[in-house]
């Protein structure tokens, strides 16, 4: 008796104790980045190592991804000895969960300060990258371990075989599953000790492949930066998404001739979308997991409308950028999400206007109705 309730009060303490312990790490590793990054006079990033569930409270918190972000955007960062890199690196190589979420939300922003660097007409004067290299090592390492090199794949259904939703004429014979479609969508995935430039497009797609696993806790800031950040990849200058159109081109070779006669231009001035970042190349394999990403921010029912307008200019670039390099996969995945984009939006405005009806209906008097008279005869 007297061992069974021990047992039991141990087991009660065992959550508790976990907690804590959670607790007390994100509390040690919020003290540790506020000693790198200084507070403002408004904002202290110490302070939120007084919450109950620090680690979140650092995620959602806009004030610490500005000083994060202002840090990560200096131009002496990246190097092998930037201490900010050593936080990414070493918060995500702890076992807390939420602390790994901290370190995956600042990846679209680590990507693109990055690859702009990387693809920058000038790279005499910009320094080793070898810290962010370290920290998109470090989350591609982690999910070709959870993969246990085997390839992510997709199984197609057999259209010969009868739907479970109607009942054929004809019965088909059945086929072995062995010989069922099977797609690849990532292949397995080969450790990796350096970001070497022939690998760097995949790397960097395993990493977004992992950001969007976690996706659902991403900040709203998080997917604000990926959305700007893959419009410019995709060419911010390029006036395509404006010009080309969207209802369907039936005939190809118009299309083709379309698009040869549609240029690059320059923009003089400032753009509305102040982001860091240069034009780079899009190898399906970075590109697959981009167009997945933005794929949720724009039809995700709880982003927010911003998420969702950013991500709708996102995609009609990535569309021009694939119409002017012909990649037939990426034509198809952005003109599809143009044109759930495009329902979305049109059911979203019908819904809208029918309140407003039925508010105004609710709204207007209705005329009074005269008495009935029944005549009654005697």
């Amino acid at each position: 008796m007297t061992a069974g309730t021990t047992t039991n009060s141990a087991g009660d303490q065992d959550p508790m104790q976990s907690w804590w312990e959670s607790v007390s790490k994100a509390r040690s590793r919020i003290l540790s980045l506020s000693s790198i990054v200084s507070s403002t006079s408004s904002f202290c990033l110490s302070s939120l190592a007084d919450s109950d569930r620090p680690a979140l409270s650092l995620l959602s918190s806009p004030e610490a991804y500005s000083l994060l972000s202002t840090s990560l955007s200096c131009p002496s960062s990246g190097s092998g000895s930037d201490p900010l890199c050593h936080w990414l690196y070493d918060t995500y190589l702890s076992s807390d969960s939420h602390l790994r979420l901290i370190v995956l939300s600042f990846l679209p922003l680590v990507s693109s300060i990055y690859l702009s660097r990387v693809h920058s007409n000038d790279t005499s004067l910009i320094p080793s990258l070898s810290g962010f290299e370290a920290v998109i090592l470090a989350i591609y390492t982690a999910e070709a371990k959870s993969r246990a090199g085997k390839a992510l794949l997709v199984h197609i259904p057999d259209l010969s075989q009868p739907s479970l939703y109607h009942t054929p004429r004809h019965k088909a014979p059945i086929r072995d599953s062995k010989s069922a479609g099977i797609g690849i969508l990532s292949p397995p995935l080969e450790p990796q000790i350096a970001v070497k430039s022939t690998k760097r497009a995949s790397i960097i797609g395993t990493a977004f492949e992992c950001y969007y696993k976690h996706i659902s806790h991403m900040p709203t800031w998080s997917k604000l930066e990926f959305c700007k950040s893959t419009a410019v990849w995709a060419g911010q200058d390029c006036y395509c998404q404006s010009k080309l159109d969207f209802e369907g081109i039936v005939d190809i070779d118009d299309f083709v001739d379309k698009v040869g006669n549609l240029g690059i231009i320059e923009q003089n001035g400032k753009t509305d979308m102040e982001v860091k970042g240069v034009r780079i190349p899009l190898p399906w394999e970075l590109l697959q997991p981009v167009l997945r990403i933005l794929g949720h921010c724009l039809l995700g029912p709880l982003n927010s409308q911003d998420v969702k307008d950013m991500a709708s200019v996102a995609v009609k670039c990535l569309y021009a950028r694939a119409s002017h390099d012909l990649i037939p996969q990426a034509i198809i995945g952005t003109r599809s999400l143009i044109q759930l984009d495009k329902r979305e939006r049109a059911a979203a405005k019908a819904t809208a206007a029918a309140a407003a009806n039925a508010s105004s209906n609710a709204n207007t008097p209705s005329k009074a109705k005269k008495p009935e008279i029944l005549l009654v005869s005697k």
